[in-house]
This record gives C-alpha cells, sequence and structure tokens, in this order.
C-alpha cells in the first residue's frame, strides 16, 4: 500500500513541535525562578506578590532582545566579569523595566537567592550595575510570542482593562529612591531561539 508522504511530514512536524515544547519546559525547569505567591488567577490574569529581589541590570530596548550587546553584558557579569570573579547560574525570568519616558529599558538577570543572601558581587564591566527590585504586588498578564515593544504595550493594555474591571489600582508613579521603578515591567522566560508561540512572556504593573 502506498503510504501518504504527507503524513510522515505532518507526524515529524507534530513531533518537532512537542520536542521543542517539552525542551522549553524542561530549560525552565532547569533555572532557579524569582519567587512569588499568586494572590488571584483569572486565566491569563494573575495578582502577585513578589519578595524583594536583587538585580544585575544594564540599558537596552526592548525591541533589541539584547541584540545590541546588553544581554551579553549581563552574561559576562553571571560568567565571571565581577569582583569576585565569581559564577553565578542563569536564572528566569529576564525583566525588563520601564524607568524612563523614551524607549530604553533596564534588561535585569535576577540573582539566585543564594548569591543574593551572601552579597552580589559589584560588576567589573561597563555600563552594569546591581540594584534592588523592590518586592510588592503585582498585576501580570502572560503571553506568547517574540516580545516587542508592541506586544508589550498591547498587553499593557489588556493588563490595565482587566485591573480596571477588578477595581486594583496601579502604582504608575516616578522612579524613586528605593528602586521600585516607574511599575511597568516586561518579563521573558525563554532563550532566544524558541519559536514565538511557544514563548512565555509577561507584563507586569506594580498596584498601589
Amino acid at each position: 500500500m502506498k503510504r501518504n508522504p504527507m503524513v510522515y511530514i505532518s507526524t515529524i512536524a507534530v513531533l518537532a513541535v512537542i520536542g521543542v515544547l517539552v525542551f522549553n519546559k524542561s530549560t525552565r525547569a532547569g533555572y532557579e525562578s524569582a519567587e512569588y505567591k499568586v494572590i488571584e488567577s483569572d486565566g491569563n490574569f494573575e495578582v502577585r506578590e513578589y519578595p524583594d529581589l536583587m538585580l544585575v541590570a544594564t540599558s537596552t530596548k526592548i525591541d533589541a532582545q539584547g541584540r545590541d550587546g546588553s544581554f551579553m553584558k549581563l552574561f559576562r557579569y553571571i560568567s565571571g566579569a565581577n569582583e569576585s570573579e565569581q559564577k553565578i547560574s542563569m536564572t528566569t525570568p529576564v525583566f525588563m523595566e520601564n524607568d524612563k519616558a523614551d524607549a530604553e529599558v533596564q534588561m535585569g538577570f535576577v540573582m539566585p537567592k543564594e548569591v543574593a543572601v551572601e552579597g552580589v558581587p559589584s560588576p567589573t564591566g561597563a555600563d552594569v550595575d546591581v540594584r534592588k527590585r523592590a518586592g510588592g504586588r503585582f498585576a501580570v498578564i502572560r503571553f506568547s510570542g517574540r516580545l516587542s515593544a508592541k506586544l508589550a504595550k498591547e498587553s499593557e493594555t489588556k493588563l490595565r482593562a482587566w485591573m480596571e474591571s477588578k477595581g486594583l489600582v496601579p502604582q504608575d508613579s516616578p522612579a524613586t529612591s528605593d528602586n521600585s521603578g516607574s511599575g511597568v515591567e516586561s518579563a521573558s522566560y525563554d532563550p532566544p531561539f524558541t519559536p514565538g508561540p511557544l514563548r512565555r512572556n509577561e507584563v507586569l504593573i506594580r498596584l498601589k
């Protein structure tokens, strides 16, 4: 009996997608992730409580996705470009905080809990600094796709509409001395080669 080659192609395509999905989930599971407590869950929306987190950060633009060299600056830091020459484990997610009126954001790697407790070593590379992400309550929307300024803004609009329906009030204040920031952040959990439909992205808005 003659076999339809399209059946083979379709089967291979499905197996490939499953393989990538399993690989992504196993990759995420292999990294320490920033802790949070879910207060409320509603489909793709959540209200979360975060503790204080320590980040190593540098400036970038959200659409650059690290291709402007910002990701490598942070990667070099965790690879030993710090005053202790300490190798630090990669974590998830990569936070991008909108701390200025223009398109520039602060890209930050979360420091592992053990490193944060023992003391985060100072960077030796240029344009890299250590900062605190103040804990608090956040409204969050989760979505897929390749993160861009346009996609982040569209997701933020949906999140704000959901917040309004729930009576949740955003902080939306200028950056403060305690590094609590403007209150709007994006977060990405996957390596750059992950296909858009399989990516985990989030927009977080700090609540009053």
